[in-house]
């Protein structure tokens, strides 16, 4: 679980409920990570809100710190809960591609070394 956490309202209070809905939300991509990355992620999260005279918006942006990589996250809706949700599912989608990016490399490096010790072995 992503352990550290900083929630900051712009014209707006985070209110209690909210708190709880993003870290949860937000923790659940804990699970999405590679193993390596989860001890040192942390992540910022901005609810700002805006009222123009007809309507009022609601964004929420995210920002976690992986080791070697920002991932970011925004997006603007009617509903504060709506912005988080539609956040996450664009996290995931970036963590997939971090993730992905990352395990080919490290597993290319043992595979290179697999077959160099076979061929110096043989000599």
């Amino acid at each position: 679980m992503i352990k550290k956490f900083e929630i900051s309202g712009i014209h707006t209070e985070a209110t209690e409920d909210i708190q709880k809905y993003v870290k949860k939300k937000i923790a659940k991509l804990d699970s999405y990570m590679p193993r390596h990355a989860r001890k040192s992620a942390h992540a910022e999260v901005k609810l700002i809100e805006s009222k123009t005279k007809t309507r009022k918006q609601c964004t929420a942006e995210v920002t976690i710190f992986v080791p070697g990589e920002i991932l970011t996250a925004k997006e603007t809706t009617v509903n504060m809960y709506a912005a988080v949700d539609i956040v996450e599912e664009k996290l995931k989608a970036q963590i997939r591609r971090y993730k992905s990016q990352n395990i080919a490399a490290k597993s290319k490096r043992g595979l290179a070394r697999k077959f160099l010790g076979k061929i110096v072995r043989k000599k």
